[in-house]
């Protein structure tokens, strides 16, 4: 686990040199195919080496919830381990980590048509979406904010296709991986000011490799628009509005640079609050130091579980 730019790919594919591992992602932005430079997704040749799953398994226009991200995750668990190889969750969608971890009650699948309908109704007009959510789950209607279309649309998809609340699944038994065991690594850089840098340095980055001409693609399609969860994705949604003509291309670089080091310090938030973890500063240990620590902890399991 870590925030953007905190080296977690790297990481991983050196562990992938020393045990026999498959690798989880844990991006919900990793999941929509054509969206590779901004992701910094793996590349090819990266996953030709080493077995990725839950990349590039859905159209920009798809949905993905948390649950079904656990669901998901519950199966190739099983069946990596069954190809005796080590099954390594890599990424930084928290929500998906904590879902791992605490659970996700078992909530019925998207309904495309449905939440379609209800995102044309939610750019018409958010308030009264919410107030038709506090008529039908007003506890869900006290957690979700009028412009947080992504939860109340979902709220709402499940009550029209259920009849039952979402606040009534969610508060049912809940499908995890507590039967595993986890071990966690964290790379929690301490210095700020250096991560802000990397995340700065590798968004132009992404710049020089075409990231503008891959979201240009995406705008051109004519089917998806930046209420989306797809375009949504740190940096996507700013290169959108871009396009748009909402604002000129330095204030793009300026927003989107922004927005991921918003999305670092939330990512940060939500790691400090992880118990039994072994935390690694990325800019205060080289790669090899932050292998062989990985390693030694793997072993130390291992050795415990005979």
């Amino acid at each position: 686990m870590g925030p953007t730019a905190s080296g977690k790919s790297g990481l991983s594919m050196l562990l992938a040199e020393k045990w026999p591992i498959e690798i989880i992602s844990v991006d919900s932005a990793l999941i929509y195919r054509g969206m590779d430079i901004g992701t910094a997704k793996p590349s090819v040749e990266e996953m030709q080496a080493v077995p990725h799953h839950l990349i590039n398994t859905h159209d920009v226009d798809q949905s993905y919830s948390a649950s079904e991200f656990v669901e998901d995750a519950k199966r190739l668990v099983e069946e990596i381990f069954a190809r005796n190889r080590l099954p390594v969750f890599v990424g930084g969608t928290m929500m998906y980590f904590n879902s791992l971890q605490q659970g996700m009650s078992d909530l019925p699948s998207a309904d495309e048509v449905v939440r379609e309908r209800l995102l044309q109704q939610w750019q018409t007009d958010p308030q009264s979406m919410h107030q038709r959510l506090q008529q039908v789950d007003p506890k869900a209607a006290e957690r979700i904010h009028p412009n947080d279309p992504q939860r109340l649309i979902r709220a709402l998809e499940v009550f029209e296709v259920t009849g039952t609340p979402l606040s009534e699944f969610q508060a049912q038994p809940k499908s995890s991986l507590q039967a595993f065991k986890l071990i966690k690594v964290g790379l929690i850089p301490e210095n700020r000011g250096k991560l802000h840098a990397q995340i700065e340095e590798r968004f132009l980055q992404m710049l020089e490799s075409g990231f503008l001409q891959e979201v240009k693609g995406l705008f051109e399609r004519g089917d998806l628009n930046v209420d989306m969860t797809s375009i949504r994705s740190v940096g996507y949604r700013q290169a959108w509005l871009f396009l748009q003509g909402e604002y000129d291309y330095e204030t793009f670089v300026h927003k989107a640079v922004v927005a991921t080091r918003q999305l670092a310090k939330r990512q940060l938030t939500w790691l400090r609050k992880e118990s039994d973890m072994l935390v690694l500063d990325p800019f205060q240990t080289t790669a090899d130091e932050r292998l062989l620590a990985v390693l030694k902890l793997l072993d130390s399991v291992a050795e415990e579980n005979g």
